[in-house]
């Protein structure tokens, strides 16, 4: 099986992708699997859309829709400094392609699922999609493109993670049908080595301030942050998400 290697938000540092992302992507028994935001806040967002092209063109590179994107494929806009033209046209010509995927679904060496999407995935917009039990099928209904469900700002691109998503399945569930990888928001401030959550949150969360990741336990599963928080620059340090022994079974 092969090496799985998961991308948090980019945020248009290429750079960044360059330098750490891409040697390990040079590995044919490995797939990368990027959760979206690729673009915005950075200096490069251009640079980095000729990067992931040319990856999503030669195969074995999964490339997820964040709210950035989503601007510019039929969600609000929101962000004050727009992509060219150009650069938005190669957006809307991946999703018409399907080269843009809402969600991505991975079984590790242990058995465990997970599930990625960008944000990740409420209890409520769990239910909305019917409730599925395995990660595989959550991505295979969220690929569907659902609406509203996918614009919303409660849904899988929007949902702040420690306001939303862990809070519902802390109070909504007694076990977690699967697992969750997503980006877009974490419950800590990785430059600060500070908290940003609730106390129950917390006491459930550890951190790998190195590489930028946080695991939050839930109900026998597990959320997995993986936003480095590259802001305008780059973070100084981070790492992404690496799966041995993995498949991609959605």
């Amino acid at each position: 099986m092969p090496r799985i290697v998961i991308v948090g938000d980019v945020g248009g540092c290429a750079d960044q992708l360059e330098r750490v992302v891409l040697p390990l992507a040079d590995d044919p028994d490995t797939v990368v699997i990027q959760v979206g935001d690729l673009v915005d806040r950075g200096p490069d967002s251009a640079g980095v859309l000729r990067l992931v092209g040319g990856r999503l063109a030669a195969g074995r590179w999964v490339q997820l829709i964040g709210n950035h994107e989503a601007q510019y494929l039929g969600g609000v806009r929101f962000w004050p400094e727009p992509l060219s033209e150009a650069d938005a046209a190669v957006l809307r010509q991946w999703w018409l392609r399907e080269w843009l995927r809402v969600a991505a679904a991975v079984r590790t060496a242990a058995g465990e699922e997970l599930l990625l999407c960008h944000a990740g995935l409420t209890v409520d917009a769990w239910r909305l999609l019917g409730a599925p039990v395995t990660a595989g099928t959550a991505a295979d209904l969220l690929n569907t493109r659902p609406e509203p469900l996918l614009w919303d700002f409660d849904g899988p691109l929007w949902a702040e993670a420690g306001s939303r998503v862990y809070p519902s399945w802390l109070a909504g569930v007694q076990s977690l049908p699967f697992s969750q990888v997503h980006g877009h928001s974490t419950v800590v401030r990785f430059g600060e080595r500070a908290w940003a959550c609730e106390e129950r949150i917390r006491a459930q969360t550890t951190v790998d301030w190195t590489a930028r990741h946080t695991v939050t336990r839930c109900h026998g599963g597990r959320f997995v942050g993986v936003d480095p928080k590259h802001g305008t620059a780059g973070a100084p340090q981070w790492a992404p998400l690496v799966l041995e022994d993995a498949e991609v079974i959605g």
